[in-house]
């Protein structure tokens, strides 16, 4: 990837990114939108994103791929890993040989292998005190993140938290946690109609995740209102 092609997805993504601070947004596509542009442009493997509900427990919101979700979904289970105690600490966590870490990390580590990732980046996702989840950058052997790459990727998160701890949300604690909640809540759906489509067209959920987005996007329609559409069988595609 050329760096002119690098510099302009990342001024691309921050646009939009900074778009979320005026403009009315779906939090999970904003979302989607910094792990996809994370694997294009930092050439790594995987990327996924924990997000703190209402009570501050993590979830897995995105990813990029089934296989990260997995790792991610290790994590939670197991209560250890590096996006865990990058969210603990605020700080980031990068673990450039998988083996390395705790012994606490060991459910996080065999599932890693098992997926074919090698090392991973956790960033958090945090304003000021404020932390409301973290970023997994996941690499299979292909490289090392730099830390240019990982500056930037600090960048994305940072700016990506600002816009969902929107100005006006900053003053109604109350509205922020229910918007976080929401966006939650909109991922079981989209979980839900990602299986139907991976069913009806014989797909795999990540291409069913494709097909889902695209028919949001090229509708002008969010992404949790046409998976709920779907899961309620009041349109089909």
């Amino acid at each position: 990837m050329s760096e002119l092609t690098r510099e302009e997805r990342l001024v691309d993504v921050f646009t939009t990114l900074a778009d979320t601070l005026i403009d009315d947004y779906d939090v999970v596509d904003l979302l989607q939108t910094l792990v996809d542009t994370c694997v294009s442009t930092f050439e790594i493997a995987a990327a996924g994103l924990l997000l703190a509900d209402g009570a501050g427990d993590l979830e897995v919101l995105v990813s990029t791929s089934e296989e990260s979700r997995l790792v991610e979904a290790m994590q939670l289970s197991a209560e250890a890993g590096p996006c865990i105690e990058s969210f603990r600490t605020g700080t980031v966590i990068s673990i450039t040989d998988i083996e390395q870490g705790p012994s606490e990390w060991e459910p996080f580590r065999t599932a890693a292998r098992k997926e074919g990732f090698t090392a991973v980046h956790a960033v958090p996702l945090r304003l000021r005190e404020t932390t409301i989840g973290a970023l997994n950058l996941f690499e299979n052997g292909g490289g090392i993140l730099s830390d240019r790459d990982l500056r930037a990727a600090r960048a994305l998160a940072d700016v990506a938290t600002i816009g969902i701890l929107h100005e006006r949300t900053l003053r109604a604690s109350d509205a922020a946690r229910e918007q976080l909640q929401h966006a939650l809540n909109s991922r079981v759906t989209i979980e839900q109609a990602k299986g139907i489509l991976a069913y009806t067209h014989g797909v795999s959920m990540d291409e069913a995740f494709t097909l889902l987005r695209s028919h949001a996007r090229s509708n002008q329609l969010p992404l949790a209102l046409v998976a709920r559409q779907l899961v309620d069988r009041t349109v089909i595609f």
